[in-house]
């Protein structure tokens, strides 16, 4: 491998704070990122089932949502939630995600959440995050589940979602291989044409159940169909 992790790593942190004010086309495939009437019917399809199942979840209690992005998921936890604290490392993001919710009762922290750590008063009730996952260095996927255990109050749980592995990969968002780096690595590019690269790792869901569950969680993983999975995670 020719580049450093830590390169890597930086390069990723400045890519989702220079695509914030794009992000949400993605979502609604805006622009460049229009897949076309049949795909981006199924899209919408799937993302709706998506955010049925984080409405299902009802992250309730004290709650921790990680990689908050612009709010796309803040704004289902927040009507769950008595006390809702969202992280992310991107300031534009947060700042996005504030003004769309524009409420009071949500705390912001810009942080790196391997170097965070919650309040010693508080553990959370629901811990949720949208494709954080397959941007976390295959390295740290066990200290990553490790520390959320220890964030989790009794009886706690865990909602995640991400990319399915063998989704339909889209130039615009997918990325290209980096011939010159490890194979968890993709070259994005944003609307402007500045590229940057990422970690990107795609998981099978019963893969992650497997792994999940040699880490000591119990973990119940789903499809939306071709495009994402979901899955809900406890303690055992």
């Amino acid at each position: 491998m020719t580049r450093d992790i830590d390169g890597i790593l930086h390069e990723q942190g400045r890519y989702y704070e220079d695509r914030a004010p794009e992000y949400d086309d993605v979502w609604y495939r805006r622009g460049i990122y229009d897949l076309g009437p049949d795909a981006n019917r199924r899209w919408f399809e799937e993302t709706a089932r998506l955010e049925a199942a984080l409405d299902d979840f009802v992250p309730s209690g004290t709650v921790l949502e990680l990689a908050a992005g612009t709010g796309l998921f803040t704004r289902h936890i927040a009507p769950h939630a008595k006390r809702l604290i969202a992280i992310d490392a991107a300031a534009s993001a947060l700042a996005i995600n504030r003004d769309r919710l524009d409420d009071a009762h949500i705390e912001y922290v810009q942080a790196d959440l391997f170097e965070w750590e919650p309040p010693d008063d508080v553990r959370f009730d629901a811990i949720v995050f949208a494709f954080l996952i397959s941007h976390v260095l295959p390295e740290r996927f066990d200290e990553f589940w490790r520390r959320l255990a220890g964030w989790l109050a009794p009886g706690g749980r865990v909602f995640f979602c991400d990319d399915l592995a063998g989704a339909e990969h889209r130039a615009s968002t997918i990325g290209q291989d980096v011939p010159d780096g490890p194979d968890f690595v993709l070259r994005r590019h944003l609307t402007d044409g500045r590229e940057y690269t990422i970690v990107k790792v795609y998981y099978a869901p019963d893969e992650l159940e497997e792994r999940l569950a040699g880490l000591g969680w119990q973990a119940e993983v789903r499809t939306t169909g071709r495009e994402f999975f979901y899955g809900v995670a406890s303690t055992a």
